[in-house]
């Protein structure tokens, strides 16, 4: 749906929406099994809300493509992400309250491993705790470079930002994370003038920090990627004319939420303080978005039974998030990260929408198979947030 469309069928209600998105919540079925992580895990919970709610699976950009997180994201938020590209650089700096500047390009930084030939063997450096990666950041920080400001921050346990602040830089720059173990990190390169300069930069910042951290047993290296300035998004309170809230443990999704315009509560204990702080704010807000993260981490490792474990977890709040009370509830995905690729792929994510309007299918199961059977189909995540509205009574009618 087209955004002014939506401002102009947006009416007052007060209806309450919560999004839950369970990140990397796709998967695959293990070969010697034939049943995917959501196939084999117990989730009663999730099961009996599919029975009185509408079920799918969803496409967050387009058949074949492989989203990222802030993608997946916005396309359940409403927006289109092929219009709306915004760098993952920006979104953990805006995640950790950085302010970014006009002549800001940020970026998101891994930790990683380098063995002797200095080929990566972790990308992310066996997901080195915050308190050990904090004081490397303070390493890196000493480091120095011509004509510009550097800022390097901390975010979570492998996870850094670097911003580089100067006049004439460009944001057009190549990841140096090649996706892959087994080899070195890329160099960086800029598309054009402003970004080779950039990228110029960036890999005279990678060589002094390797130097740094070469005695590091484990994060003794360093990606980068999602190289941007500051974007213009238009305001998700003002398009679909609610007051929305935002609790998120990882700071790339506070960040996300916050340059969509939501308000993002502080909730660091996870699940629990997530619920409570929704019971606490209830009154203030119309539209509730909840990500949970474990099953995308499993599923990036490799680890199925942690993933299934994941999923079991997160099942064991529905009964809380239901009792709530919000006239519409919505369960998803911002992409699938199935343990068997070890990565973000393709493959449409299992979707649930239950309201009083919902109608019943004959889907069974939270999984793949049963939410392909469901009456919603195979859809665009970017229709979710009109489900929402609809089914919350917040669209007027469309012509005469």
């Amino acid at each position: 749906m087209k955004l002014e469309l939506a401002r102009k069928l947006a009416q007052p209600a007060s209806t309450k929406i919560l999004l839950c998105v369970l990140d990397g919540l796709g998967g695959l079925a293990r070969p010697e099994t034939l049943r995917s992580e959501l196939e084999s895990a117990d989730t009663t919970n999730l099961d009996k809300l599919v029975t009185r709610s509408e079920v799918g699976l969803t496409v967050p950009v387009g058949h074949g493509i492989t989203p990222g997180s802030g993608p997946g994201h916005l396309a359940l938020f409403g927006y289109d992400p092929l219009e709306f590209d915004i760098g993952r650089g920006v979104l953990e700096a805006t995640g950790i309250d950085f302010e970014l500047g006009p002549n800001d390009v940020a970026a998101r930084g891994n930790f990683c491993t380098l063995d002797a030939e200095g080929k990566i063997t972790d990308r992310r450096a066996g997901r080195v705790p915050t308190e050990i990666s904090s004081k490397l950041v303070e390493r890196m920080r000493t480091i120095k470079l011509d004509g510009i400001e550097i800022f390097v921050e901390p975010v979570k346990d492998h996870r850094f930002v670097l911003v580089l602040r100067g006049a004439g830089l460009g944001d057009d720059v190549t990841t140096t994370d090649p996706q892959h173990t087994g080899v070195p990190p890329l160099p960086a390169e800029g598309g054009d003038d402003a970004s080779k300069r950039t990228a110029k930069l960036v890999n005279e910042f990678v060589v002094k920090a390797h130097d740094l951290l070469s005695g590091e047993a484990q994060a003794n290296g360093l990606t980068l990627r999602g190289f941007a300035h500051y974007p213009h998004l238009p305001s998700f309170p003002d398009t679909w004319g609610v007051r929305a809230a935002a609790l998120a443990v990882y700071p790339m999704y506070r960040g996300l939420a916050r340059i969509a315009g939501m308000t993002a509560l502080p909730c660091p204990g996870g699940m629990p303080e997530q619920i409570e702080r929704i019971k606490e704010r209830w009154d203030d807000f119309d539209y509730f978005f909840v990500h949970y993260k474990p099953t995308d981490a499993a599923g990036e490792d490799g680890d199925f039974e942690a993933k299934c474990h994941a999923l079991q977890e997160f099942d064991a709040f529905v009964p809380q998030l239901t009792d709530l009370g919000a006239d519409v509830l919505m369960i998803g995905g911002d992409h699938s990260t199935p343990a068997l690729m070890a990565a973000h792929s393709w493959h449409p994510v299992p979707f649930l929408i239950n309201s009083k309007f919902a109608r019943e299918g004959n889907s069974l199961r939270f999984d793949e198979q049963e939410c392909a059977k469901g009456n919603l189909g195979v859809f665009p995540a970017t229709e979710v947030m009109p489900l929402a509205m609809a089914h919350a009574g917040r669209f007027t009618k469309y012509g005469a």
